[in-house]
């Protein structure tokens, strides 16, 4: 019989991950030993914890019930082990769900000095641009933009993201220069998922806020569409500093009404509130909230509150 502590361990990551394949993986472990482990943990426990089938693993209810009870009890583990290594290294497998965009042109760029810091460490980055179930999908930390639309997470800004409005040269020389807000009307518009309403804009200055309707030409559900469209020279589009930096450093695009401001985007990371925050997850967190508030990236730390 597997030790307990394992047990719950590998019943933990089947139930996450919802594969016993994917949990073998992950905790270096063959996938007939998963499955041996939790059907031991089963016949101790007299009950059924997970339905298998053949395209996924699940949890029954009271797996369920079991998963909440004891993912607090390895929370404290986790901590108490590392609070006790000497080293402060961190172990295991970080989960980390964030867009593409975002992961391909901030958050990768920032990981070698946490890997360096953590060699035994392993981050699973889980890139998509629509915004995954964090429990469902065992992801121990998201970074997501804007108002959250659920309470089932337990959030902590990271940084503010200016949005700026950008178009190509290319396109500027036989569209004319945008002076004023005002003048879009006279412009194509691409919106992507940075435009903050699909339907109009709103700028300020000198405490004087002005709100232009816009209409689409090319609409795109992620950044690098609405950036690649822009760069294409087919219109005028709203993104963040952080979507768009590296081709406003090529010259790629420029921006546009620099003196007139848009409503930031709020940077959040977020753990699910069913369980507490790994080490490796709060970690991650104040790394990235050290390196954004330092780091000349154009995004601005959180105020506090």
């Amino acid at each position: 019989m597997t030790d307990r502590l394992t047990a719950l361990r590998v019943f933990t990551r089947a139930a996450h991950t919802g594969s016993f394949s994917r949990a073998g993986r992950d905790l270096k472990l063959s996938q007939p030993s998963v499955s041996r482990i939790i059907a031991d943990l089963e016949r101790e426990l007299d009950t059924a914890l997970l339905v298998r089938t053949t395209r996924a693993v699940t949890l029954t209810v009271a797996g369920a019930d079991y998963l909440a009870r004891i993912e607090p009890i390895l929370a404290a583990l986790a901590e108490a082990d590392h609070a006790t290594r000497s080293t402060g290294a961190l172990k295991g497998v970080l989960r980390v769900a964030l867009s593409s965009s975002f992961g391909v042109r901030e958050v990768i760029p920032r990981l070698p000095p946490f890997l360096e810091r953590h060699p035994a460490l392993r981050i699973d980055l889980a890139m998509n641009d629509a915004r995954q179930d964090l429990i469902a999908e065992g992801i121990d930390v998201a970074l997501r933009f804007g108002p959250l639309p659920d309470s089932s997470s337990v959030a902590r800004k990271l940084a503010q993201a200016p949005r700026v409005v950008v178009a190509a040269p290319k396109y500027l020389a036989h569209a004319g220069v945008l002076k004023t807000p005002a003048n879009l009307a006279a412009h194509v518009v691409i919106i992507g998922p940075a435009g903050a309403s699909p339907d109009a804009w709103a700028f300020t200055k000198n405490g004087r806020t002005m709100s232009i309707r816009v209409e689409a030409r090319v609409t795109s559900a992620v950044n690098e569409g609405a950036i690649a469209a822009a760069v294409a020279g087919l219109g005028v589009t709203v993104t963040s500093i952080w979507g768009c930096r590296a081709e406003l450093q090529a010259g790629l695009l420029v921006q546009l009404l620099p003196d007139w401001k848009m409503e930031p985007i709020q940077v959040q990371a977020i753990v699910p509130a069913r369980r507490a925050a790994t080490p490796a997850a709060r970690l991650f967190i104040e790394y990235l909230v050290a390196a954004m508030a330092t780091e000349s990236t154009g995004l601005n730390p959180p105020q506090d509150e």
